[in-house]
């Protein structure tokens, strides 16, 4: 279950007891399990189901925090633009984007644009970033797909964009959701890029390419 959400007068929203940087206390927002139930939500609405939500996006993915934050507030009677503010402020994996909101320690529960990051299966166009990007990728998933990514390589499949890892744990972890032993793939990301095959940053450890071809994958060994 994840921290709850608490908010600093000075410094903003944290996660977990105190804060961070000033070790303060700091004001309730959300506990673990609504911080949850909230992300899930939003990162559905901002990825796959804008419509649905009743939200519209941009060609970049962008949509007006104000509008989010309406579809919050009427899904949960217990959601607000603060505990909506604090969920984006403290995703741990980076999974979504704010602009327009100026100083983060002043008040941010309204004004602004949201996206998610990454891990899109509506329609949207993303720039490049500049991060850089590591020599080595790991990609998660089933044992019973091995055979078929070793023939095929990684495709999207229902998603835009292929998902790669920056570490094992973190592959591992996105593998976990499709089975309980997960078995996790080597990504050359430098060969790709040699290749001209472009590698994206988005978020805090995730990378977005369009497809990784079987001669740039290895099975991790054990």
């Amino acid at each position: 279950m994840p921290d709850a959400v608490r908010r600093c007068p000075e410094d903003g929203f944290f996660e977990g007891d105190t804060c961070p940087i000033c070790d303060r206390e700091g004001a309730h927002v959300l506990d673990g399990a609504r911080r949850q139930q909230l992300s899930k939500f939003v990162s559905g609405a901002l990825r796959h189901f804008p419509e649905d939500a009743g939200i519209e996006l941009d060609e970049a993915g962008w949509t007006a925090f104000d509008s989010l934050r309406s579809t919050v507030e009427r899904k949960y009677d217990w959601a607000d633009g603060e505990a909506l503010a604090g969920v984006i402020a403290t995703d741990p994996k980076g999974r979504f984007e704010r602009t327009g909101v100026g100083d983060e320690s002043s008040t941010v529960a309204a004004g602004g644009r949201v996206r998610a990051a990454y891990g899109h299966s509506v329609d949207v166009t993303m720039d490049a970033t500049d991060d850089p990007v590591p020599a080595t990728l790991y990609h998660g998933t089933a044992p019973r797909n091995v055979a078929s990514i070793r023939e095929t390589g990684l495709k999207p499949m229902g998603r835009q964009m292929v998902h790669l890892s920056e570490s094992v744990a973190a592959a591992r972890e996105v593998g976990r959701r499709h089975a309980t032993e997960p078995v996790v793939f080597v990504v050359d990301a430098t060969a790709m890029q040699a290749d001209d095959h472009r590698i994206v940053k988005r978020g805090s450890e995730t990378y977005t390419t369009d497809r990784v071809p079987p001669a740039y994958l290895s099975l991790l060994e054990e």
